[in-house]
C-alpha cells in the first residue's frame, strides 16, 4: 500500500490513466495462494483424520445429551451420569441428543464434538493418566446450559471392570429409594427438578408424591394427584399435562425409563415426601 501511495501519487500522475492487466502477475497471485491453501489443508487433514479413525477394539459408550445433563450408557445396559473409563484403552463415544444441539467437550483432553439431534456423530480418545476431568457442554442449549457439567473418571482396568460388572454401583447395600435416586440422577432428571424444594425449570421432587397439582390439559386447568398414573403420563407424554407456572420443555422418556425403573423412581419420591 505504501508503494502504491508513492508510485501513483497525484503529483506524479496528475491525469488518471488506465492500467492494463498483467497476466504474469495474475498468475502469480493465483498460484501462490492456491499452493499455500493446499499446504494448510494437508496439515489440517493430517490432524483431523486420526480423530475419525477409531482403533479396533475400542470400548463403545453411548453419550446422551439433553437439557441439561449427560448420561452415559454402556453395552451391558449400565447407565451413569459420569463417564467411567479404564486407563490406556481407546473409548468411542456415540453421541446422541434427545432435544437440541449440544457439544461434548473435555477440556483436559482438548477434544470437542457436536451432539446434534438426528445426526449419528462420534468421538474417541484414550486416557493415559488416572484422575477426574471435567466434561462440559460447549454449545449454548438453553437456560441451564452452564450447569450441564459432569466428570470423566479414568480408573485402573481392574477397577473399571469391577464397576461395570456390578452394574455401575459403587458397592454396598442399596435401598429401593437409593436405586430410584440413581435412576433419576442417571437420566438427568435433577438437572431440571430440585430435591430440596427450590424451584428450577421443572417442579421440585421434594414432597411431590401424593401432592395435588394444578395442570394445564388442552388449555384447561384441572387438579391432579401425583400418583403412579400421573408419573407415567409425565414421563411418556410430558406435554399432555403441564404443571401451572412451568413451560413445556421436557422430552419424553419412553425409550429411556422402563416400567421397573418407574417403580424405583416412585420409591425414591416417596422417600423424600411427607405422604408415603
Amino acid at each position: 500500500m505504501i508503494y502504491f501511495v508513492i508510485k501513483y501519487n497525484k503529483k506524479k500522475n496528475p491525469k488518471a490513466s488506465n492500467i492494463e492487466g498483467n497476466n504474469k502477475l495474475e498468475l502469480i497471485w493465483t498460484v501462490i495462494p492456491t499452493i499455500l491453501v493446499l499446504i494448510m489443508f494437508y496439515y489440517g487433514w493430517v490432524g483431523y483424520q486420526p480423530m475419525r479413525d477409531v482403533p479396533d477394539g475400542a470400548i463403545e459408550v453411548k453419550a446422551i445429551g439433553r437439557m441439561w445433563s449427560w448420561t452415559f450408557e454402556y453395552d451391558n445396559g449400565v447407565k451413569s451420569d459420569k463417564l467411567i473409563v479404564p486407563i490406556n484403552k481407546p473409548v468411542k463415544l456415540n453421541l446422541v441428543s434427545e432435544d437440541v444441539n449440544h457439544s461434548l467437550y473435555i477440556p483436559a483432553f482438548r477434544i470437542k464434538e457436536d451432539v446434534i439431534p438426528g445426526l449419528n456423530n462420534y468421538m474417541w480418545f484414550e486416557a493415559n493418566i488416572e484422575g477426574s476431568y471435567d466434561i462440559l457442554c460447549a454449545e449454548y442449549c438453553g437456560l441451564r446450559h452452564s450447569y450441564m457439567i459432569t466428570k470423566l473418571e479414568v480408573k485402573p482396568e481392574a477397577e473399571y471392570n469391577s464397576w461395570l460388572a456390578e452394574g455401575g454401583s459403587a458397592g454396598g447395600e442399596k435401598t429401593p429409594a437409593d436405586i430410584g435416586y440413581e435412576v433419576v440422577r442417571n437420566n438427568g432428571c435433577i438437572a431440571c427438578h430440585s430435591t430440596d424444594g427450590s424451584k428450577l425449570v421443572g417442579p421440585t421432587f421434594k414432597n411431590v408424591w401424593g401432592s395435588t397439582k394444578t395442570v394445564i390439559t388442552d388449555g384447561v386447568e384441572r387438579e391432579v394427584i401425583v400418583d403412579e398414573e400421573y408419573l407415567k403420563v409425565s414421563l411418556y407424554e410430558p406435554n399432555k399435562d403441564i404443571v401451572k407456572g412451568f413451560s413445556p420443555l421436557m422430552v419424553e422418556y419412553s425409550n429411556q425409563i422402563k416400567e421397573k425403573e418407574l417403580q424405583q423412581i416412585i420409591d425414591y419420591l416417596k422417600s423424600i415426601s411427607d405422604k408415603k
